[in-house]
């Protein structure tokens, strides 16, 4: 069993903002509220904290957490399907295309970080186009394999999402860097709240609706302009 300090160590390695994981490159949807003018300074914690909350939740980390129990099971088809559904869930090309970049860009460092042979039978259906390879389906076959606990996970990786979203304000000049790390703490009971009900949400229900979110998005795609990918 893996011990709890290096579940620990290992979520903040993979969940660290400096991790290449691509998260950099995004906004998840941020820039394209302020191209629009729909966002304040003021505005960026009930924003993150509402996509956490009815999109990330209820998507990406209901995801996570069936891929995680999945692989713990030695389920590869059940990991599939995990994978299909959140590809499938993504309204919007640029959200798919940001997340099953990041995806597999994480695969590929799973052989440089883990040792070649992590997450070997996920990466052969990658390359074979076997599977569309989301961000979050993919940190939970690397969490699964060096022993992070489901809830643990789960909640490392929203916590990656709010950092880089409010990383993304920075560089959007819409808060500054003391500011974001109030909003960052203020979050840390949604995060919690979030992570419970992913781990018990059925993979059946898996799918957020955040309508606007979409619309920004798809705008976003169609920008003349942009700073991010998504």
């Amino acid at each position: 069993m893996t011990s709890d300090i290096r579940q620990l160590l290992t979520s903040l390695q993979f969940a660290d903002s400096a991790f290449p994981s691509g998260f950099y490159t995004m906004s998840h949807g941020l820039e394209g509220y302020s191209q629009a003018r729909l966002v304040e300074p003021d505005d960026v914690q009930d924003l993150l904290s509402s996509l956490l909350v009815h999109s990330v939740g209820p998507g990406d980390a209901t995801a996570l957490a069936a891929a995680h129990r999945a692989a713990g099971a030695g389920d590869w088809d059940l990991v599939a399907e995990v994978d299909d559904r959140l590809f499938a869930s993504k309204l919007n090309a640029e959200m798919r295309r940001a997340s099953t970049r990041s995806g597999h860009q994480l695969a590929d460092l799973a052989g440089v970080v883990l040792g070649s042979d992590a997450l070997a039978e996920y990466r052969q259906r990658l390359e074979a186009r076997a599977t569309p390879g989301c961000q979050p389906v993919v940190s939970a076959l690397i969490y699964s394999a060096t022993g992070v606990d489901t809830r643990i996970a789960v909640a490392a990786d929203l916590s990656a999402f709010a950092v880089s979203f409010v990383g993304a304000a920075l560089r959007l000049r819409l808060t500054d860097h003391r500011t974001s790390q109030v909003i960052l703490h203020a979050l840390g009971p949604v995060i919690e709240q979030v992570a419970n009900a992913a781990v018990e949400r059925d993979l059946h229900d898996l799918g957020g609706f955040a309508p606007m979110a979409d619309i920004m998005s798809a705008q976003h795609e169609k920008a003349e302009a942009r700073l991010f990918a998504s």
